[in-house]
């Protein structure tokens, strides 16, 4: 058996890509210049090499700029092109410190519902969707970090534009690492001394078994209180190849009142059916809130090992 999920974490993500997140001014002797921005670098834009050296963090960035060269050649990623670029650095007046006056982060950050743990090994398994770029691609990660996660207002989703949880890393409270983004969740190990004591066990569910009809959701609307709620399983697709094994109707009126159905954060939450663990929500129809698609467990689950 696992234990059941339902709560929201904090999720930092190091990605092995270096994006461009804001560009800024650099007041020099020679007056107030930004050398990125001369040389056409824009926001959004992933850094891929400097001068022939590969970048897969801002401190390969910071190392690149700090070598006493008179240029960088940069080779830049947007979308599907691949752009090379002359950037001159300057001096900063004050610090006399080398610049390009350019922002840049290297890791991602959000909220997803955890939806199981494992007994023993205490790895966990949450989203049940992959994390991806702009462009649709999985995106790398090389480790990540896991907080408590607490909601605390809902933007109530309507016809065509999805609603969301929002949530705040609590305290910076510390539970767990990442070990994995893969098509089926996020995956990684809570800490051993993470408490839980509040969470129940519960026996996992076959594809095979689950039947249309009656099931529960359970998830967190406020705070990291886990509540269940009433949903149907209006149709079961064991070999789709997106891994949408089902399609899930909310039947559950306070979450129809309080987030319209399904909505971003949710993603992750464990659908129990009979008293089993058969799987987790993935994704709301953009055009019905009410409705949306879950994974298999078994599906998760291969993905995890």
């Amino acid at each position: 058996g696992v234990y059941l999920g339902g709560f929201p974490a904090g999720f930092v993500l190091n990605t092995t890509r270096v994006e461009v997140v804001g560009l800024c001014e650099i007041i020099t002797d020679g007056g107030v210049l930004c050398p990125a921005r001369a040389a056409g670098i824009l926001s959004g834009d992933v850094i891929e090499k400097i001068n022939e050296n590969n970048i897969e963090k801002v401190s390969d960035v910071n190392e690149a700029i700090s070598k006493d060269y008179k240029k960088l050649i940069f080779t830049i990623r947007r979308g599907e092109n691949s752009i090379e670029t002359e950037v001159v650095p300057v001096k900063e007046s004050t610090t006399g410190k080398i610049k390009i006056g350019i922002l840049v982060k290297d890791s991602i950050n959000g909220i997803g519902t955890v939806t199981y743990i494992d007994v023993g090994s205490n790895k966990f398994a949450s989203l049940g969707h992959p994390i991806l770029d702009d462009n649709g691609k999985l995106i790398t990660i090389n480790g990540g970090t896991v907080y408590n996660g607490l909601i605390y207002d809902v933007k109530k989703g309507v016809r065509g534009v999805p609603g969301e949880l929002r949530g705040v890393f609590e305290n910076g409270k510390t539970i767990g690492t990442v070990t994995k983004n893969c098509n089926s969740g996020v995956f990684g190990n809570l800490n051993r001394e993470y408490n839980f004591k509040k969470l129940k066990k519960i026996e996992l569910g076959r594809l095979g078994e689950v039947r249309q009809g009656e099931a529960c959701v359970y998830s967190t609307i406020y705070g990291n209180e886990v509540k269940c709620f009433k949903i149907s399983i209006v149709k079961i697709d064991k070999y789709n190849k997106d891994l949408r094994n089902f399609v899930i109707k909310v039947e559950d009126s306070e979450l129809l009142e309080k987030t319209g159905g399904i909505v971003q954060g949710m993603s992750g939450s464990p659908i129990v059916q009979n008293g089993k663990l058969i799987g987790a929500i993935t994704h709301v129809f953009v055009n019905d809130p009410t409705r949306g698609y879950g994974i298999a467990i078994e599906n998760m689950i291969n993905c995890c090992n």
